[in-house]
């Protein structure tokens, strides 16, 4: 009896010259919300934790403005790639737990909701006077918006590790924590280029690009699959996580009072965010392209 196994080749062709794998066709929009959904995430989360801390009032606003204002822009980048809102609408039929996507943009739309009822709060709250009513309200949104936009911030790496692309799927245990890190340092450097100079968000900024250092190193340790060993994908894989990792963790702890040091940390850190899902994306399109294995038969 003959059985087929796969052995590997040279050759970029599947079966009858087709390719095994379909690359993403995703344009910038899908990159663009990942960073603005990861970032208004991030930021929800901020601005409860600092309220829960009786922070300054003014971080805390800003915050959950941040988080509201992406959660506005977050909707019409994803519909804009679907092509068609009702397509938008329609994910919203059914909710599947175990699917990425379906978990997302539910997600989404909670999010959206209690980020945009957060800020509305302190509108209402600086006309009132802070009424106990109104700053309950708020509070309960902010907590609501922070929970959803924990999940909005590292279920994007989810949603990519779910798929078939070889270069997705291996790293599908460090690409969440990848965005998500990448997420908190974005939302607190842009605080910071907002003015906001407390201790405390440079702590936060420095545990993220620690985090975004060490998933950089294993990376780099891990072999690389074949879908990774294009010079492009890899270089900017590579420039993506220096840029949100080691390039700003150096900076705040060399200069930790320069002011300049900071702004230059806080805009590296928004810059590696952003060029990173750039990156996945380009190296998801190169994993999918890559010389795949051939069928063959034997005894």
């Amino acid at each position: 009896m003959k059985y087929a196994y796969r052995a590997v080749t040279d050759t970029p062709q599947g079966y009858y010259g087709l390719p095994l794998l379909k690359a993403p066709v995703w344009t910038w929009e899908v990159p663009a919300y990942f960073f603005v959904g990861g970032v208004a995430g991030a930021s929800a989360v901020i601005g409860a934790v600092a309220r829960a801390a009786g922070a300054d009032r003014r971080l805390v606003r800003d915050a959950r403005w941040i988080a509201a204002a992406g959660a506005a822009a977050s909707p019409p980048l994803l519909i804009s790639d679907l092509g068609r809102p009702e397509r938008f609408l329609n994910m919203l039929r059914v909710f599947k737990v175990r699917s990425p996507m379906s978990v997302g943009v539910w997600t989404l739309v909670a999010f959206s909701q209690a980020a945009s009822a957060a800020a509305f709060a302190d509108v209402v709250a600086q006309r009132t006077r802070g009424r106990l009513p109104v700053r309950v309200v708020g509070d309960a949104a902010g907590v609501l918006s922070a929970a959803t936009g924990l999940v909005l911030a590292t279920y994007t790496g989810v949603l990519l590790g779910a798929t078939a692309v070889p270069v997705w799927s291996r790293n599908v245990r460090l690409l969440p924590v990848h965005f998500g890190a990448s997420s908190i340092g974005a939302a607190a450097s842009l605080l910071e280029l907002l003015g906001h100079r407390h201790p405390a968000l440079n702590r936060v900024a420095i545990g993220a690009a620690l985090v975004e250092t060490v998933v950089g190193a294993a990376l780099d340790r891990r072999e690389a699959p074949p879908s990774l060993r294009p010079a492009t994908a890899a270089q900017l894989v590579r420039v993506g996580a220096a840029l949100a990792g080691p390039v700003p963790l150096a900076l705040r702890l060399l200069a930790p009072r320069s002011r300049t040091a900071r702004n230059v940390a806080a805009a590296a850190t928004l810059a590696g965010s952003l060029f990173s899902r750039v990156a996945w994306l380009e190296a998801g399109r190169e994993s999918a392209r890559a010389p795949a294995g051939r069928v063959s038969e034997a005894d």
